[in-house]
């Protein structure tokens, strides 16, 4: 087995409660909104 192999088979693995708020719809929808936000926020302040 290579070292990359290696690294994958002891990386931990996510909880159930992380995989749960991955598969939301409405949590994910309100992270994409915060995130257009932010690059909003960063476009605005780029063009003075």
């Amino acid at each position: 087995m290579d070292q990359g192999n290696a690294d994958i088979a002891v990386a931990p693995l996510p909880t159930a409660g992380t995989l749960r708020s991955r598969r939301s719809l409405p949590r994910q929808a309100l992270r994409f909104i915060a995130f257009s936000l932010r690059m909003l926020k960063m476009v605005r302040m780029g063009h003075h």
